[in-house]
């Protein structure tokens, strides 16, 4: 049966899903709707806006027309007696032109009897436009009474807007004027917005377009990078923009800061893991020596081969000798495992120069032969934990005396500097290559043929660790070794009390 799972970062699946739900779409939709949203409301106020003018300039002139009309004071005989006069007929009557021609468009003008009815005037019987004028106004009368404003009026498909007027003796004439042109002169403008408005959309579609492509290039980098880091290359960093957005470049720093640590992180589980098998593999190698020799030993007793009694002292005493080195090993490990968990120090103030007194005396008496110079003087006093410091000078005497010819000088120094004491114990025997120092302080190494569990320098980096010290080793074929311990007088953010918890080696 075939099992599903989430899609990788750079499977085909993730990136047809991030075509589907792209933010370079998201941004490019939202912004071409904003746009669309932001033409179609400047359109519709500004049509809004220039309707309301041009129907106002047309309000403004037949107000202006009803109310000159009004003020000569005329009356609807009067003005039928002034008839003769042709432009002013042509202009009240709307008549035909001398010509034969249709009658001017725009204005129409219709006399009004009391019972809202279409009258002849100035001689000449009423229009059909007048008609459908007077028919199309449901209270003329009462409108020119009322001084009402103008109003929309339809006729024949066409828009007009009407007034009424009334003459001296209370006749009612009705004035309309064509709002045609207006509309026609809407739609035109109305065509030409929505043309600019598609053509801005269109274009800030394929500026959005360009612009999050390049904007967001990084993002999709990171997407580059993660893919390549899940399938194994810790190595990949997210590369840098050419023209980087802030909050993008802080994301990139940031993620290439993570992806540092990730990295070193691995690494560090690597050789943590290394190292461990490693120390397994060299601690049963150690082990496994003594007790091949102890369970040979125990054989030959219990198979009586051993009849000699001088015979049976040596294998005794060879016996005792791997246990003790057996146990030793025991204890050096015990001793790692516990710096390893961050031991509790029992801190009090401890004469380091009285300690490497003593080793030094021990070592005159184990090894008369060896030159041995000491410059302590004085007392200096570190707080530290006594029997870590006894290890740590102990395990450099250890090696001197397995390590170094009987002939070889040793000088032991201590000092106290900037906040610092420093002990430093320097031989003159063969030193160690290069290579054998970088390893000096790796647990079980040991130069070809040396003595020992290759624990001790361990034990001395381990223990000076926990006191928030330092070891360092210079060393040159046939130039010597020195070790300095560095250790601070006062370990840093601990009280003066009894109990420090130590640092992990």
């Amino acid at each position: 049966m075939k099992l599903f799972g989430r899609p990788r970062p750079g499977s085909a699946t993730a990136r047809k899903g991030r075509r589907r739900h792209s933010l370079r779409a998201k941004l490019t939709a939202v912004n071409v709707l904003l746009l669309a949203l932001g033409v179609a409301a400047a359109t519709a106020v500004s049509l809004m806006g220039m309707r309301h003018y041009l129907l106002d300039k047309v309000d403004t002139e037949l107000v202006s027309s009803r109310q000159s009309l009004e003020l000569t004071g005329l009356t609807r005989q009067q003005i039928e007696a002034l008839g003769a006069v042709g432009s002013l007929r042509d202009q009240l009557a709307q008549g035909m032109r001398a010509d034969g021609s249709p009658p001017r468009p725009g204005m129409i003008f219709a006399a009004v009897d009391a019972r809202g009815r279409a009258l002849s005037f100035a001689g000449v019987p009423p229009t059909p436009e007048q008609h459908t004028l007077v028919a199309a106004l449901d209270d003329p009368v009462g409108m020119a009474r009322t001084q009402a404003g103008p109003r929309d009026v339809e006729m024949d498909g066409d828009s007009y807007r009407a007034v009424g007027a009334r003459l001296g003796d209370d006749s009612v004439v009705v004035m309309a004027a064509s709002t045609q042109a207006v509309h026609v002169g809407i739609r035109q403008a109305l065509k030409l917005d929505l043309a600019f408005g598609a053509l801005l959309v269109l274009l800030l579609t394929v500026l959005t377009l360009v612009g999050t492509r390049r904007s967001l290039r990084p993002l999709e980098d990171m997407v580059e990078t993660a893919s390549a880091i899940a399938e194994g290359d810790l190595t990949r960093r997210v590369p840098a923009g050419q023209n980087p957005v802030t909050e993008i470049e802080q994301l990139r720093l940031a993620l290439n800061s993570m992806l540092h640590q990730v990295e070193s992180a691995f690494d560090t589980r690597e050789r943590s893991s290394e190292q461990l098998r490693r120390f397994v593999a060299d601690a049963s190698h150690e082990l496994r020596t003594p007790l091949s020799a102890i369970r040979g030993y125990l054989q030959l007793y219990d198979r009586g081969i051993l009849h000699d009694p001088d015979e049976r002292t040596r294998v005794w005493g060879r016996t005792n000798a791997e246990v003790d080195r057996m146990g030793r090993l025991v204890e050096e490990l015990l001793t790692l495992a516990r710096l390893d968990q961050e031991p509790e120090l029992q801190l009090r103030n401890v004469d380091l120069s009285r300690l490497v007194r003593d080793a030094a005396q021990d070592l005159r008496a184990q090894q008369p032969d060896r030159p041995v110079s000491v410059s302590a003087d004085g007392a200096i006093l570190v707080r530290a934990d006594e029997s870590g410091l006894r290890k740590v000078v102990g395990n450099l005497m250890g090696n001197i005396r397995a390590h170094t010819p009987l002939e070889a000088a040793v000088s032991i120094g201590l000092a106290r500097s900037e906040g610092m004491v420093r002990l430093t114990v320097a031989d003159e025997g063969p030193g160690l290559s290069s290579r054998d120092a970088s390893r000096i302080f790796d647990r079980f190494f040991r130069t070809g043929g040396s003595p020992g569990s290759g624990l001790g320098m361990a034990i001395v980096q381990g223990v000076v660790a926990a006191h928030g010290g330092e070891v360092a080793v210079a060393t040159e074929p046939a130039a010597g070794l020195t070790v300095t311990v560095s250790l601070p007088a006062e370990p840093v953010g601990v009280s003066r009390g009894d109990v420090f918890p130590g640092k992990r080696a």
